[in-house]
């Protein structure tokens, strides 16, 4: 355990938070002088963890240098249904197959961040796949239909008439079992979670398939916005930097975000001091330092986190090169950045419209967003022994060839496999 007073814990945990509930159980649980069990679930939606993970996930890593026990559940089980939190609509149900590819890189990507030598790994099929209908049954009754709709997506998507299927609201109460399946102390999540945070507290006070429990405390954390400064970072909505990603794709995508994020992303996913980002802040606000400086200055940081320090370098310095002037520089810079792309067998050897290609591609979300983005003068193909140029037409025939270059905007570019 940690030489650090209960109280010095306290205050670094509390740093970046939301929510603590409550606090002063919290203390009293530190001040037992045993290792807390602190749990954090993730459902496998997608397969890659981005820095709106990280946020959580480095929280953690502080419980654990200050000497606890991180208890991760990836949500396997959960992921049928699909976590409805800080949404609209429901999720679309994945498939078993499908969750055991995005689960796959899991453990590899959260020990970029944790101690695996301190953390439990679980997955909550382990219990949850073993309740019977009778159990669920008595789950389910702790709770009423107006407490659950009392959570606010919930109340909003029902006061919009908009669907809620059952199987939605069976979420917050097998989430809240995890809980007393690993007898957590306290439990992190986003502010999002706060609802279902709290029904695995309640779970645990009254005890329901298990003896009682003493109840988690509960801690949440700041949304971190997405690349495109508008919502939340989500693998579903493509505006997320990977923990995984090559080191000049995340430094070319930090480069991206507006630039009144910089200080939150400052903040809440690097380990600069406090005081050097208020400085910063204060350099930015007065025109003494150029957001575009300050941006690169968070790239290398986040980079290095990563990939290390000598990565982040590498990634600003060919940031710098390929993209210090809006002319296109040469081939062997755009291959530096570009991410491999497999040629989809139906273009395999057959034209395709460009706008086709490009939202097939997931250059774009769709092919009318690719029709936009052609006759705004944002696409550009290299052939494989060729010179770059725009495309400009959407309905322009291409066939693709391997080693062929498309570049979307200023930063995004694909080699074509």
């Amino acid at each position: 355990m940690t030489s650090l007073s209960p109280e010095r814990q306290l205050e670094l945990i509390r740093k970046h938070t939301v929510d603590l509930i409550p606090e002063e159980d919290l203390l009293e649980k530190l001040r037992s002088g045993r290792p807390l069990r602190v749990k954090l679930g993730v459902d496998p939606t997608g397969p890659d963890l981005h820095l709106g993970h990280a946020v959580v996930l480095r929280k953690l890593r502080l419980f654990q240098d200050l000497g606890h026990t991180a208890v991760l559940i990836i949500g396997d089980y959960t992921a049928l249904i699909g976590d409805p939190s800080g949404r609209n609509e429901s999720r679309p149900q994945l498939t078993r197959e499908q969750i055991e590819q995005n689960m796959s890189t899991y453990r590899e990507q959260v020990f970029k961040i944790l101690d695996p030598d301190k953390t439990e790994f679980h997955y909550n099929s382990e219990w949850l796949g073993k309740l019977t209908t009778d159990q669920i049954i008595r789950l389910m009754a702790t709770h009423t239909v107006a407490q659950i709709l009392a959570r606010e997506d919930f109340s909003k998507r029902y006061a919009q008439q908009l669907p809620i299927s059952l199987h939605e609201l069976l979420y917050p109460i097998l989430q809240g079992y995890d809980s007393v399946a690993v007898r957590s102390d306290i439990e992190l999540g986003g502010t999002e979670q706060k609802f279902n945070l709290l029904v695995g507290r309640e779970l645990q006070r009254i005890g329901v398939l298990e003896p009682p429990q003493e109840p988690q405390c509960i801690i949440t954390f700041p949304i971190l916005v997405g690349t495109d400064g508008v919502q939340r970072m989500g693998k579903s909505l493509g505006n997320y930097i990977g923990l995984a990603e090559p080191p000049d794709e995340m430094f070319g995508k930090v480069m991206s975000i507006p630039d009144e994020l910089i200080q939150q992303y400052f903040e809440l996913c690097t380990d600069v001091p406090e005081e050097e980002i208020a400085g910063l802040a204060a350099e930015m606000k007065s025109g003494a330092l150029n957001p575009r400086d300050a941006k690169r200055r968070l790239g290398r940081e986040i980079v290095s986190l990563y990939h290390g320090a000598e990565a982040g370098a590498r990634a600003d310095e060919t940031f710098m090169r390929v993209f210090s002037t809006a002319r296109a520089q040469t081939r062997e810079d755009f291959e530096a950045l570009a991410e491999e792309l497999a040629i989809p067998e139906e273009f395999q050897g057959k034209p395709a419209w460009a706008s086709t290609i490009l939202a097939r591609l997931s250059l774009a979300k769709s092919k009318s967003d690719a029709g936009r983005l052609i006759r705004g003068g944002g696409a550009y193909i290299t052939p494989p022994d060729g010179e770059e140029r725009r495309i400009t037409d959407p309905k322009e025939e291409i066939t693709l060839q391997p080693g062929t270059l498309l570049r979307v905007g200023k930063r995004r570019v694909a080699r074509l496999l």
